[in-house]
Order: C-alpha cells, then sequence, then structure tokens
C-alpha cells in the first residue's frame, strides 16, 4: 500500500530526513518510534505530501510520485485527491471550533466530496457511534474533553473512506487519564485491519499491535522488525539506549 524509496526532506542546511526507505503492506499496522526531531512526523508529512520531499520516491495505492530535480508536486486539485486517500490525524485536534461535532464529521464528505447532506450525516452518525460518541452529535469542541475531540478528529478522518491512516503522536497532547480512550479506537481500527503507519511513544501500544515496529534516529531507519524482536531484543545500541527510558520494555522477553 505504501512504497517509500530514498526519501530525503531538507529543511536547508537541516536534513530532517536522511535517504528513508519503508514498506507498509495493505492491512499493516506499522509504529514508527525514536527520539524528538528524529524525522518521524516529517516522515508521516512527507507521506500525504504536507512536506515536499527533497529527493526519493513516494508510491501510495496507485499513486507514484518522484521527488528532487525540478520536478513539481501534483496540481491543486490532483493534490487535493492524493490526499483525500490518505486519513491524517495530529497531535493537535485541529476540529472547525464554530462546528459541532456532526458537522465536523461531515465537512470532509460534503466539501471535498460533494456528498448529500442526508447521506453524509447518516455516515458521520455511523462514525461517531465507532468511536463511542453518539451522544456528543451537536457538541462543539469546547465543550470535549481532550480524549474525546480526538477521537471525534478520528472519526473525520475516517469520514474520507482513506486507503491509509497516518498518526501523529495523537495522545501526546492528552492527559493520562485520556489516552486509553483514543488507543481503544486505534486498536479496533488495527483489528479490522486498517493500513496504519503511527507514531507514538505509546510503547504498550506498539507491543500490543504492531505488525512492525520502525526505530528512526538522525533523520534515518535505524532498526525495524516484529514488536517482538525490536522491542524486546533491540540489535542496535541507539534502539536499546532509547528503549531503556521505558521500565523494562526494551528487555521484556
Amino acid at each position: 500500500m505504501i512504497r517509500i524509496r530514498d526519501v530525503a526532506k531538507s529543511y536547508g542546511a537541516l536534513e530532517a530526513l536522511r535517504g528513508v526507505s519503508l514498506d507498509v503492506r495493505r492491512g499493516q499496522a506499522v509504529v514508527v518510534i525514536g527520539p524528538s526531531g528524529c524525522g518521524k512526523s516529517t516522515l508521516l508529512r512527507c507521506i500525504n505530501l504536507l512536506e515536499e520531499p527533497s529527493a526519493g520516491s513516494i508510491e501510495v495505492g496507485d499513486w507514484r510520485m518522484q521527488f528532487g530535480g525540478g520536478r513539481r508536486l501534483p496540481p491543486g486539485r490532483e493534490l487535493a485527491r492524493f490526499r483525500s486517500e490518505i486519513g491524517m490525524v495530529f497531535q493537535q485536534f485541529d476540529l472547525f471550533p464554530h462546528m459541532n461535532v456532526i458537522d465536523n464529521v461531515m465537512s470532509g464528505p460534503t466539501i471535498v466530496k460533494g456528498m448529500r447532506r442526508g447521506e453524509a450525516r447518516s455516515l458521520a452518525a455511523g462514525l461517531l457511534a465507532k468511536v463511542g460518541l453518539s451522544d456528543k452529535e451537536q457538541a462543539l469542541p469546547r465543550q470535549l474533553s481532550g480524549g474525546q475531540a480526538q477521537r471525534v478528529a478520528i472519526a473525520r478522518a475516517l469520514a474520507m473512506a482513506p486507503k491509509v491512516m497516518l498518526f501523529d503522536e495523537v495522545t501526546s497532547a492528552l492527559d493520562p487519564e485520556l489516552v486509553g480512550e483514543v488507543l481503544a479506537v486505534m486498536r479496533k481500527l488495527v483489528e479490522e485491519g486498517t493500513t496504519m503507519v503511527v507514531v507514538t511513544h505509546e510503547m504498550g501500544f506498539a507491543r500490543d499491535v504492531a505488525d512492525r515496529v520502525v526505530f528512526m534516529d538522525a533523520g534515518q531507519i535505524v532498526e525495524q522488525g516484529s514488536a517482538g524482536q525490536v522491542l524486546a531484543q533491540p540489535r542496535n545500541p541507539r534502539t536499546q539506549a532509547f528503549l531503556s527510558r521505558f521500565h523494562g520494555t526494551a528487555r521484556r522477553s
């Protein structure tokens, strides 16, 4: 579903990504871990072209794009169509503050896809039930807890029927007691076979659901493998040092 080859991204003299290659098969959940500033979020933003790679190639489904050498991003409508097939949920919820919950979820299908409001409302209601928020359809974002707002953001991304879901540290801004409700929704998506790339520091979640764990450092993939191998028996010293911060996760057998 996703094939990344030799992707680089520079901001002036800063090399945020340095020749990253990664494959994600249909239905896989790939979890990306690593220290802050290692390029994890930049990688996600390059996958859906919120950031334009400086070099390399990216394939998502039937889309194939090369970067560097004077090549340009696809034109506006084509780029919007590409992004509509990739759902992304950010650290911050980015809900429309003036819209109630159900209108937030309906916004993509009605505005981008031109879906009729009645059809979009039925779709949105089903997705809000899926994330456990049927009772919040008429609430405004300011009336929600952080965990509830993040679950609405997930429902809004799912409303576009994306081929791939990207999650960028979606629990990092939440109070600890709210993290579990968001991870529970993500676990359900994994069980349903959603193709996902997840950037997170939630090592228990990675251990439980990841088909593959990728460790990044200094803009590169340093180590990757099954959750059991990378989290319990990391081979690379940098992976070992990073995981040693997470009370026993690195050595759990």
